[in-house]
């Protein structure tokens, strides 16, 4: 099993950006799909962005659509979320998690945290109005 670890929050005010990085270390980064999620206080954990193995492959939330843009670099075994325009909504503790199934069976839908077996812990991301 994957370990995931997110770096990169912070608190900034409405309209900034926001580069999140998550680290992996155990079995080959390279054979998982990648997503990014997140959770607001007292709400359920929503789903993000998604990338393929390979990076050639994203897909988002229509929440973040235009605004946020997952990557990959697997030379160095990491994913990233580049978050711009952000607003107050946005504000929540952010996860990537690692997922064995194949991109195109997970965004047939709207991706669950079910879809993946391994995340991170998190990191806190807060913009101000």
């Amino acid at each position: 099993q994957a370990q995931l670890v997110e770096s990169g929050g912070g608190l900034v005010q409405a309209g900034a950006s926001l580069r999140l990085t998550c680290a992996s270390s155990g079995r080959t980064f390279s054979n998982y799909a990648m997503g990014w999620f997140r959770q607001a206080p007292g709400k359920a954990r929503e789903f993000v962005a998604l990338i393929s193995q390979s990076g050639g492959s994203t897909y988002y939330a229509d929440s973040v659509k235009a605004r946020f843009s997952i990557s990959r670099d697997n030379t160095k075994d990491t994913v990233y979320l580049q978050m711009n325009m952000l607003k107050p909504e946005d504000t929540a503790v952010y996860y990537c998690a690692a997922t064995s199934r194949a991109f195109y069976t997970i965004r047939q839908g709207t991706p669950t945290p079910d879809d993946f077996r391994s995340w991170g812990q998190g990191t806190q991301v807060t913009v101000s109005s």
